[in-house]
């Protein structure tokens, strides 16, 4: 498992969405909040985020197998760094899969950041070219790469139909949209007045969080927030 974090709207510092905030993800790197699975997030981090002297449609990224708690290079930079939108993860990785930068979060394909919070069985990815990594959550961003993230809702609906026991939150941006799914974890949105966070947990008390019902994809735009059903199945919201 993993936490993770999106952000759309204003300029801000990576700072401001990762590490300042009380319960951010620094934090929950060691002490996580609402993580269903796994007691700590120290198998690496990664902040992506798009770059606005490129137009703000390039992404950027930066990922450690180190614990985030840790990164003193990190922290004495990420004041400096500001943008629009923000992909950011601190991972704990699934059993058997590798520890190192290339596979952690977040994965891109040169036009959108995505992370995945969740597990699933690489044999209903077998025939994912251009993975990043051999661990799972690189294999599930390229097929949703390869299938196109317009797609994103039916491709986690079909992969959980492959793969019951998948747990398949995803978060994805590219610039103008954020995109994200709840399916077996939590997620949780926060309208700002200068923008949109969507994260794996709140990063503070604020009263404004939102929790996203399960089996749900949500797309964020300069428009608004949206938000779709993926199960229509009894028992799911």
């Amino acid at each position: 498992m993993c936490r993770h974090l999106g952000w759309l709207g204003a300029d801000v510092t990576v700072s401001s969405l990762v590490l300042d905030p009380p319960y951010g993800l620094r934090v929950q790197s060691y002490a996580p909040r609402r993580q269903k699975h796994g007691l700590l997030n120290a198998d690496g981090w990664g902040v992506g985020f798009f770059d606005a002297s490129a137009g703000g449609q390039v992404p950027r990224r930066w990922r450690s197998q180190a614990p985030l708690w840790g990164d003193v290079s990190f922290e004495s930079v990420a004041a400096a760094l500001r943008s629009h939108c923000v992909v950011a993860a601190v991972r704990s990785a699934t059993v058997g899969m590798p520890i190192d930068a290339s596979a952690t979060a977040p994965f891109t394909d040169g036009q959108w950041l995505l992370s995945h919070n969740g597990v699933v069985d690489r044999a209903v990815l077998s025939g994912t070219s251009q993975a990043e990594s051999v661990c799972d959550s690189a294999l599930l961003a390229a097929a949703i790469f390869e299938r196109g993230l317009d797609e994103l809702g039916e491709t986690i609906s079909e992969v959980a139909a492959a793969d019951p026991n998948a747990r398949l939150n995803i978060l994805a941006a590219n610039g103008s949209r954020l995109l994200a799914t709840a399916w077996g974890d939590t997620l949780s949105i926060l309208r700002r007045a200068d923008g949109i966070v969507l994260a794996s947990e709140p990063y503070d008390d604020d009263p404004g969080w939102e929790e996203v019902p399960d089996r749900h994809l949500v797309e964020v735009t300069a428009t608004g927030v949206a938000l779709t059903p993926l199960d229509h199945s009894e028992g799911y919201r």
